[in-house]
C-alpha cells in the first residue's frame, strides 16, 4: 500500500490558535509551520481574518495532527463522529492530560476501568473535538 502515514486534520471557526496552546499545555504538543491567512502573498482579507490559522502541523508524541480554521463563510461543525483516538502507556501522564484537556469542555465518560482490560475515558474539549483516552491496564 503507498499510503505511508495517516493524520487527522482539525478545523476550528476561528479558534485554532486558541486550541493549539491548549494542546501545547495538555498533550506537549510542539507546533511546526504555522501559518496564518494573513501570510498568503497578495492577502485580501479583512483585518480580522488575517490571524486565522491557515495551517499548522502539531506533534504530539511520535504523531501528527494538523490545524487550521475555516474560512468564515465555511464554517464547520463542531460536532462529529470523529474522535482523536490517544494511546497512553502512563497512566499518570494520561489522567493529568485529561483533565487538562477537559477544562471547559465537556467529560462523556469519565476515566474508568473497563471490563475490556482499558483505563478509558473520553471527553470533548472546549473548542468541541471529541478525544478518548486509553491505557492497558496489563502495563499497570
Amino acid at each position: 500500500m503507498s499510503i505511508q502515514q495517516l493524520n487527522p486534520y482539525l478545523v476550528f471557526n476561528g479558534a485554532a490558535e486558541q486550541a493549539i496552546q491548549l494542546y501545547q499545555n495538555a498533550l506537549g504538543a510542539k507546533t511546526e509551520g504555522l501559518t496564518h491567512f494573513g501570510d498568503m502573498p497578495g492577502c485580501k482579507l479583512p483585518p480580522e481574518q488575517t490571524n486565522l490559522v491557515m495551517h499548522a502541523l502539531l506533534r504530539i508524541g511520535g504523531h501528527v495532527v494538523m490545524i487550521s480554521d475555516a474560512p468564515p463563510d465555511r464554517p464547520v461543525p463542531t460536532e462529529g463522529n470523529v474522535h482523536v483516538a490517544l494511546h497512553y502507556d502512563d497512566r499518570a501522564e494520561m489522567t493529568w492530560a485529561f483533565e487538562a484537556l477537559s477544562a471547559g469542555g465537556r467529560i462523556a465518560m469519565p476515566l474508568q476501568d473497563t471490563f475490556w482490560g482499558a483505563h478509558f475515558g473520553m471527553l470533548t474539549d472546549a473548542y468541541g473535538i471529541n478525544w478518548m483516552f486509553d491505557f492497558d491496564l496489563k502495563n499497570a
